[in-house]
């Protein structure tokens, strides 16, 4: 055979399987849409699939238990803080002052911003305004240090 001929052959071969190809494709399409299969039916279906092999796999597994623990240990953590809190402004309402007035409240005893300056109050807020920004994050241009620092105009009580 002749290589000209030869090639000639190959490519009426490859024409005739483009031909079969697509009526193939045609019919599969047809036999689709017949099944009410359509490609965002299809899409669907795999986005489920994924999903489901995602929830299965082992790295979904373990970052979900690991995401859960830490939300039971600061759930934790927070518990014991605000229990420590209430303790402490328990301990601090009642207070001795003299024989004539035996108890009385924090008002009288502290004023607002020496509570608000002590290295306590300071510790604490920075803590939950750092909590806070982890949380909620930065709203426009606002660091950690602009969402704990309050001004006179605007204190955090």
């Amino acid at each position: 055979m002749h290589p000209v001929s030869a090639a000639f052959q190959v490519e009426e071969e490859i024409s005739t399987l483009r031909q079969v190809l697509s009526a193939k494709e045609r019919h599969a399409t047809e036999l689709k849409r017949k099944l009410g299969l359509s490609p965002l039916n299809e899409f669907k279906q795999n986005l489920t699939k994924s999903w489901q092999d995602v929830q299965t796999s082992n790295a979904y597994k373990k970052t979900q238990e690991t995401l859960s623990q830490a939300g039971q240990k600061t759930s934790a953590a927070l518990t014991t803080m605000g229990s420590a809190i209430s303790r402490k402004l328990g301990d601090m309402r009642v207070l001795p002052l003299s024989n004539s007035f035996s108890h009385y409240s924090i008002r009288h005893s502290i004023s607002m911003p020496a509570i608000r300056n002590s290295a306590t109050f300071k510790s604490f807020e920075d803590k939950m305004g750092n909590l806070k920004y982890k949380v909620v994050g930065p709203r426009g241009d606002e660091s950690p240090a602009d969402s704990v620092t309050p001004t006179q105009e605007n204190p955090p009580f």
